[in-house]
């Protein structure tokens, strides 16, 4: 057989293989069929040739035997028998044929060679193989190829039949068929030939419409002729059909039903092809009994629901705008849903054939939208009204309203427009929704609205100075800040604070202000309704423009002032020290304060003062009245020209000019002391004696005294001459004949005085001692016989003649 010369050919190329040598050998049963056995053998060192027998199992006696050259290592036992167990023997043998070692093997043969019974194709891609069984197999090898080698497979079976699969449709094939046990398989069989048939039609369904399905296929190769059958689901009645063509048209079936169409290809030779089938669904019946309804629940929606149609899988919703929506149920909801929109839904029943035709439109009217802008609008305070512009669709509308005390409120209009009462000071959120058949719109925007705060109530206005109001009032609600405002002519005075309490401070004195708090927040603004206070400041600061001392001797002072007020009181405050303190009122300008004490200091200040308050006293003007004149004061003759006046130290004087003044001449001394030498004075004339007494600051008294009388004069030519009986004649001249002279002689131990008769000028002294200097004073007596004490002495000395008086000699004055 040509495996056998295969096996040969195999031997002969491993037989020229050299192998390691080695002390002992080897020996596996390499492969098997049914008749022979191949050996493998380890080479043996010193070997010429190897014999291999083979021996029924359990026996010594060799059935066949193969001899082979020194070289070959694989061998081929043959004629042994099928599914036979063998002992097979490897003989290493020397030059002389003999033994020089051997080894042993166990083996079994394949089962014999199958018979191949039909070989038949009832699929495209298969061939069904018939045989017996053969003793000692365990399973069969099944060998298909092709004439020109294009296809060969071995598929192993259990048993008989056989099939080989993924063939071609309608080609020709070569079967055998190999039997195999543990040991190996047995050789092929005799081939036979066998065809496969026709393949099936692949079919292409489709339902156009509710009511027919279209059959297509692509025609299949060497077919002359097709066969399909119609079966309705459900039923049992079938619908043959033949043709040559590709495509069937199935009409008037059942909407929304399943048919199977099964079919094959006839060849040419009158035999059947592969069966296919397949089953399609008509169409579904358009959806009846449309309904829809406006939800606004978990979201804005359509609820769209139906009839249900036969056969249908799926349903969608579909909306003019765009919107759908699917359910395999008899409803569904379309989302979003917009407000205020007029809508158009159909629906369509779908399934595997495809959709139906769409339902006839239903139209719906959407809930309307939410109007806005909302407006709260307070003509009235306490008056509110929230406004909106109509909404599209909308029946009525509804407002709510909640006050931030928690008062919820609400009110239903068919006009565009909700009254409610609003406080001042509460905050208000509103909403405003529309209605129609459809339902409510959706929430609008809110309305915040925050109402004006109230107008403060029992404010107080207090001056706190002069220019300065203080304010303070119960806090009201819902201010977050008020707003002070002073008014006048001229000016605005603004205070903002959060505290219920002002002051307005740099107000203009003397001055009518319209005083108003405004409370204001954040939100609403200020509230400009509250009424104003009037108030008056008070008095500007009169400006002392003169302060004079009018009268000296009663110190009267006469105080004038500016001031723009005429209505105003004025107060003139004179203040010295301690306790002494000199006022006067007056409503005009000016005010005489009288009794003022000489030589004080005072401060004179004057206050206005009205109904509103008192005014800022005016600066302080400083006063001293004039310094007291002393009480005291005494001229006394010094010499002949020259007097001293002394006088008491006067309140008030800083300094002093002492006159004294007669036709025939003035006398002036400028002192700070008490007192005054002046020369140049007349003797035996008569004077006017006045001081002025004078501040530290200027201001003079006045002080006249009792006329000074001049002394008469002393005496010129004045001689000393001896007279009888120890007498000394004195003579002087006069100036005057009616002035009164004495004349004094002092010595040693007494004083001689004479004092002759006014008119006469010479005096006679007695008891005169010679030997003795004597001072001769003549001088002329005052009115009230006093000595003129100006006047200078001589010094004379008298000498003696024996023991009366000699020589009279002058020395000199002293």
């Amino acid at each position: 057989m040509a495996s056998h010369g295969g096996i040969k050919g195999l031997l002969l190329l491993l037989g020229i293989v050299s192998q390691a040598s080695g002390s002992t050998m080897t020996v596996s049963v390499f492969t098997v069929t049914s008749k022979s056995t191949v050996l493998r053998w380890s080479k043996y060192e010193g070997a010429l040739s190897y014999r291999v027998t083979a021996s029924l199992r359990n026996s010594q006696v060799p059935v066949v035997f193969a001899s082979f050259g020194q070289n070959t290592i694989m061998g081929s036992v043959n004629s042994l028998n099928p599914n036979t167990a063998y002992t097979f023997r490897v003989e290493a043998l020397g030059s002389n044929m003999n033994m020089l070692t051997d080894a042993t093997v166990d083996g079994l043969t394949a089962p014999d060679v199958p018979t191949i019974v039909m070989a038949s194709s009832k699929e495209s891609q298969s061939i069904t193989v018939e045989f017996p069984t053969v003793s000692g197999a365990t399973s069969y090898i099944l060998r298909t190829e092709t004439d020109d080698g294009s296809f060969f497979s071995e598929i192993p079976v259990p048993g008989s039949p056989g099939t080989v699969t993924n063939l071609q449709p309608y080609t020709d094939y070569i079967l055998s068929v190999m039997s195999v046990n543990s040991a190996g398989r047995s050789q092929p069989s005799l081939p036979v030939e066998a065809k496969t048939v026709l393949s099936a039609p692949l079919f292409n369904t489709s339902s156009p419409s509710n009511s027919s399905i279209l059959v297509k296929w692509e025609p299949v190769n060497h077919a002359v002729l097709y066969s399909l059958s119609i079966i309705k689901e459900g039923s049992y009645s079938r619908s043959p059909l033949n043709t040559t063509e590709t495509q069937v048209h199935l009409p008037d079936l059942e909407a929304g039903t399943k048919y199977c169409i099964k079919g094959n290809a006839w060849s040419p030779d009158n035999i059947p092809g592969d069966d296919f089938t397949v089953c399609q669904i008509t169409r579904s019946p358009t959806p009846q009994s449309i309904e829809l309804v406006v939800t606004s629940t978990p979201d804005a929606g359509i609820v769209v629901s139906w009839g249900p149609s036969k056969g249908a899988e799926q349903y969608v919703a579909m909306s003019l705008t765009g919107q759908n929506c699917s359910s395999s149920s008899n409803s569904c909801i379309l989302v979003p849903l917009s407000c205020g929109e007029t809508n158009t839904v159909t629906v369509i029943a779908i399934n595997q054939a495809g959709n139906s035709a769409p339902s006839y439109p239903v139209q719906i009217i959407s809930f309307p939208c939410p109007p806005q802008p909302i407006w709260v609008e307070e003509l009235v305070p306490g008056n509110c009204s929230v406004k909106w512009s109509a909404v599209p669709q909308a029946e009525y509308y509804t407002t709510f309203i909640k006050s931030d005390d928690g008062i919820e409120g609400m009110c239903n209009s068919t006009k565009l427009y909700c009254q409610f009462n609003c406080q001042c000071g509460y905050s208000y959120i509103m909403s405003v929704f529309a209605h129609n058949h459809a339902g409510p719109s959706p929430p609008g925007p809110l309305l915040n609205h925050t109402t004006l705060p109230c107008c403060p109530a029992l404010t107080t206005v207090s001056a706190a100075s002069w220019e300065t109001l203080m304010m303070e009032w119960s806090p009201v609600r819902g201010a977050d800040l008020y707003e002070t405002r002073a008014v006048d002519a001229n000016e605005v005075i603004l205070c903002n604070d959060t505290a219920p309490r002002c002051a307005l401070s740099d107000l203009n004195c003397n001055s009518l202000y319209s005083v108003v708090v405004i409370p204001c927040n954040d939100i609403s603004g200020c509230n400009l309704t509250c009424s104003p206070q009037t108030h008056e400041t008070a008095p500007c600061m009169p400006v002392i423009t003169g302060v004079s001392q009018i009268n000296t001797s009663s110190s009267s002072v006469l105080v004038s002032w500016t001031s723009d007020n005429t209505a105003a009181n004025y107060t003139v405050s004179v203040i010295g020290s301690v306790g002494d303190t000199h006022v006067c009122h007056s409503n005009g300008t000016s005010c005489l304060v009288s009794n003022l004490p000489c030589g004080s200091v005072y401060e004179v200040s004057t206050i206005a003062s009205t109904s509103a308050g008192e005014s800022i006293p005016s600066f302080t003007i400083p006063l001293e009245t004039a310094p007291c004149c002393p009480d005291n004061l005494t001229v006394s003759h010094v010499t002949q020209a020259m007097t001293n006046v002394t006088w008491s130290p006067a309140i008030g004087a800083q300094t002093y000019i002492a006159s004294l003044s007669s036709p025939r001449g003035h006398a002036q001394c400028h002192t700070m002391e008490t007192e005054c030498v002046m020369g140049c004075i007349t003797c035996g004339n008569n004077y006017t004696v006045s001081l002025e007494a004078i501040s530290r600051t200027g201001h003079k008294a006045e002080c006249t005294y009792h006329g000074f009388s001049a002394s008469d004069c002393c005496p010129s030519g004045i001689r000393l001459y001896r007279g009888s009986n120890n007498t000394l004649i004195v003579r002087w001249r006069s100036s005057s004949a009616l002035s009164q002279y004495t004349a004094e002689v002092t010595g040693s131990s007494k004083t001689h005085a004479c004092s002759p008769e006014p008119g006469i000028y010479t005096c006679t002294v007695s008891e005169i001692v010679c030997g003795q200097v004597y001072t001769v004073v003549v001088a002329p007596l005052k009115p009230d016989g006093s000595k003129v004490q100006f006047c200078n002495s001589r010094l004379y000395s008298v000498t003696c003649v024996g023991s009366n008086v000699g020589l009279v000699l002058y020395q000199g004055k002293r």
